[in-house]
């Protein structure tokens, strides 16, 4: 059993499901929440984690494990509170889909220690619901677990090696990014997708009000391309805010791709789109490659 006592901050959909994937496959002896006192008790209910406290430093009191399973800016947060006051054997992680700000953050305050104190991570799983009812212990299973090392940390040593170990036993599959990298990557695959789904959701709300039955009528790819577009702006308000760079860029580059569909919809080259988007499903690109190792 890698961990004796692990903290998870944040016991929302990932921190539950983390919860619930350490203890399902006996990784921790002890699973403690942080979160606001309703929340707890239902963490506590569908069995995430023992115990809890809303307050941080309370909370990571004794673990040997702490992972920040909070939006961005909240974590950003946590790791220059916490960082002072906790022991040098602890290992802190995160879930955060952005990473650049974060590792930023973690060098500053654990300054020459950080490369054993802290490993940032990015989980690539989740659901368009919210909060710890919709937990699940095998959410990891085959999705990737994006690692952003520090400078010269050796992510596969030491505690941190356990951590990677503990998240290849919930079924994720890890890989290395550097963390520039990572946010460039992600504003494709996650962030711009989200911004297409929840701008596509809006305007058939603006063009046939809110009550039309339109994902009965429009069947299940309308409902595929719509269904993320629930997901909690209270999560993606801190990703756009930490990778507006990297997610305009991603949207200038969709507008324009988009733009020369609609001046060619009577034309070969709609043709000629329709053969290179066929091309991504045909062929490993660069990026799956960089993640398989």
């Amino acid at each position: 059993m890698p961990f004796k006592q692990v903290t998870i901050i944040g016991t929302g959909l990932i921190g539950g499901s983390m919860g619930l994937a350490l203890r399902k496959r006996h990784l921790a002896r002890r699973v403690i929440g942080c979160d606001r006192a309703p929340v707890l008790e239902r963490a506590i209910e569908c069995g995430a984690i023992e115990a809890g406290s809303p307050n941080p430093a309370d909370a990571v009191h004794g673990s040997d494990l702490v992972i920040l399973a909070t939006p961005v800016i909240a974590i950003l947060d946590l790791i220059e509170r916490l960082a002072p006051s906790l022991p040098a054997r602890t290992l802190v992680t995160d879930v955060g889909s952005t990473k650049a700000e974060i590792v930023a953050r973690a060098a500053k305050s654990f300054g020459r220690t950080a490369g054993q104190r802290f490993l940032a991570g990015h989980p690539m799983a989740g659901k368009e619901h919210a909060g710890v009812e919709f937990a699940d212990a095998d959410l990891f299973e085959g999705a990737a677990w994006l690692f952003t090392p520090l400078p010269r940390q050796n992510p596969h040593a030491g505690v941190c090696g356990e951590f990677v170990y503990c998240a290849e036993k919930m079924g994720a599959r890890a890989a290395m990014l550097d963390p520039a990298d990572h946010d460039r990557f992600c504003a494709w695959v996650s962030h711009l997708p989200q911004m297409i789904s929840t701008a596509l959701a809006a305007t058939l709300v603006d063009e046939f009000g809110p009550d039309a039955p339109l994902l009965d009528i429009g069947g299940r790819a309308l409902r595929e391309m719509t269904r993320i577009s629930g997901s909690p702006y209270s999560m993606w308000r801190d990703i756009a805010i930490t990778n507006k760079r990297n997610l305009g860029e991603a949207l200038h580059k969709l507008e324009q791709r988009l733009a020369h569909i609609r001046e060619n919809l009577d034309s070969k080259q709609l043709a000629d789109e329709f053969e290179r988007a066929h091309q991504l499903r045909k062929t490993k690109s660069p990026a799956r490659k960089q993640i398989r190792g």
